[in-house]
């Protein structure tokens, strides 16, 4: 897990804004010194991710809290299968569970959607990869629930790579020029990607020597027709409303010998999985 100063920081935060000045209704109806024990549930099937954050919630709230892994990152579950157990004071338990458990279904809601699609393209050469369309400041951690998943990461952020889209090509007068002008002022060692939505413009990005193409929003048909022109020359990238295709729809675009398939989806739009914390008084 990656477990940081960084993502202290981010859990921290998290707690500030659920916690504020303070939880009116465990201060009011639980006594100090009472302990608490519980478990948590999966209440449907899926694949977990984020055990270890709600494990550190606990522990950043200085509270006398034993948290037991049942299941690790990236193992799969089905209803009614306990993830942890938890057992403490009870007023620890509560003032920190929801924020725990909010970010632990988010996470496992990625890692199982991801773990779907890479499921699905089965058999071929292709990965399933991520995008920058994350929830801001969880980046890190939706990024890593991907990789639990099964999938790949895309760059994590704008200084990781350069990605010339269809507006910095507008702004740069074209594909050719973009393509120069990132090969002239960037490091040798960062690859250079590019968008594009036609055929043409696909061998146009080659004859630029591109490193990576995109092949933003092509049907079936013209996405096997640009990766043969590329023919190896480039890495291939398909994208565009990728998580709104079928499983069949996936494998036929990865049948066509893309590279990579991105998928937006993955992180933007996606469904947490369904997590309880039930708890007793001991």
């Amino acid at each position: 897990m990656i477990l940081d100063r960084k993502t202290d920081e981010f859990l921290l935060a998290a707690l500030n804004e659920d916690i504020g000045d303070g939880d009116i209704t465990t201060e009011c109806t639980v006594k100090d010194g009472t302990q608490a024990s519980g478990r948590y549930i999966a209440k449907e099937d899926g694949i977990v991710c984020g055990v270890d954050i709600a494990c550190r919630v606990f522990e950043l709230l200085g509270g006398k809290v034993n948290f037991k892994k049942i299941k690790n990152d990236g193992d799969t579950v089905v209803k009614g299968d306990v993830i942890a157990e938890v057992s403490g004071e009870a007023k620890t338990i509560l003032i920190g569970e929801r924020t725990g458990l909010n970010i632990m279904q988010r996470l496992s809601g990625i890692a199982t959607r991801t773990n779907q699609a890479v499921k699905a393209i089965e058999g071929t050469n292709a990965k399933i990869a991520d995008t920058r369309k994350t929830t801001p400041l969880m980046r890190k951690l939706e990024k890593y629930a991907v990789r639990v998943g099964g999938g790949s990461n895309h760059r994590f952020g704008l200084s990781d790579g350069i990605l010339i889209k269809d507006n910095h090509i507008a702004a740069a007068g074209g594909i050719t020029k973009a393509i120069e002008s990132a090969k002239a002022k960037a490091p040798h060692t960062i690859k250079i990607e590019v968008e594009t939505e036609t055929l043409d413009q696909v061998k146009e990005a080659l004859k630029a020597k591109a490193d990576i193409i995109m092949l933003d929003n092509m049907n079936l048909e013209q996405t096997k027709q640009a990766v043969e022109l590329i023919n190896g020359q480039a890495i291939t990238e398909a994208s565009g409303n990728m998580g709104d295709k079928t499983n069949e729809q996936l494998k036929a675009i990865a049948e066509t010998g893309v590279d990579l398939i991105s998928i937006g989806a993955l992180t933007h739009s996606v469904k947490s999985l369904d997590i309880s914390l039930k708890f007793k008084i001991v």
